[in-house]
């Protein structure tokens, strides 16, 4: 017997200007959202709702471009964040993100945060996505966000409790091997490194590569390659003192 092949490319749109999403706002998340979790006396995190957070967002991409410095796609203003948003985000429900609100700053917008690439079969996700505006980097913020993310998905969804969370067994966290910022602040939140996965992605034209040539005919040949740390927290690290660890960390004035 013989056998056809009948693909075609899907015809998905690269932008989508001015597309803010329904009114609610379908977060299309798998998961439940457990808001008393993801909020600390200083800090909360709330869904990305383009309507309300998409142009402070561009603003500040627009204004610190070096925001998106280690970002593998194109976010360098409000058509192509709102198309990420969309098509990145939204559309797949292993995916969302967070903006994260400074509330000791009057409800300020301080930066996004996410989780990505999410396994419910699996009980894993990983947290990416991390922009912290200017104003607020070198402060609680960082680590107020990533300690909410990590106790929202670590800690057991047990019933009835005032703050319950997923039950996942693995948070990872993958980050450019250049990016010795974003290394450094998962060390600090207790993230144990796993090893270096080569050549995960294909980066936008002008971005920072992993410093290997491409070989001649490649089909991509004007955009280079990344490599990527891995790291991780896992449940027996979280029942074993992280959790308290993290803890400290969000409570430290």
């Amino acid at each position: 017997m013989s056998y056809i092949n009948s693909y075609k490319t899907p015809d998905v749109p690269t932008l989508l200007p001015g597309y803010y999403g329904s009114n609610p706002y379908d977060i299309n998340w798998a998961m439940p959202l457990h808001e008393t979790t993801l909020e600390s006396e200083r800090i909360k995190l709330t869904p990305f709702i383009p309507a309300l957070h998409a142009r402070e967002y561009a603003e500040q991409s627009i204004a610190h471009p070096e925001l998106h410095r280690w970002i593998p796609f194109e976010l360098s203003n409000l058509d192509h964040i709102l198309a990420a948003i969309e098509l990145r985000v939204r559309r797949d429900p292993n995916w969302i993100l967070f903006s994260i609100i400074d509330k000791a700053r009057g409800g300020a917008m301080a930066g996004l945060i996410g989780l990505i690439r999410t396994s419910l079969e699996n009980l894993c996700t990983e947290i990416g996505w991390i922009i912290v505006f200017p104003a607020f980097q070198r402060t609680y913020v960082t680590t107020n966000a990533i300690g909410l993310l990590l106790r929202y998905c670590l800690d057991l969804p047990v019933p009835g409790a005032v703050r319950p969370g997923l039950g996942f067994r693995r948070v990872q966290w993958t980050t450019h091997t250049a990016n010795e910022r974003s290394r450094t602040a998962a060390v600090r939140m207790g993230f144990k490194e796993e090893g270096i996965l080569r050549w995960t992605g294909v980066l936008p034209e002008g971005a920072e590569g992993n410093g290997i040539p491409l070989r001649d005919g490649d089909p991509m040949s004007t955009r280079l390659g990344r490599d990527s740390v891995m790291l991780s927290v896992c449940a027996d690290d979280w029942e074993k003192g992280l959790r308290e660890h993290v803890q400290r960390l969000i409570d430290r004035q």
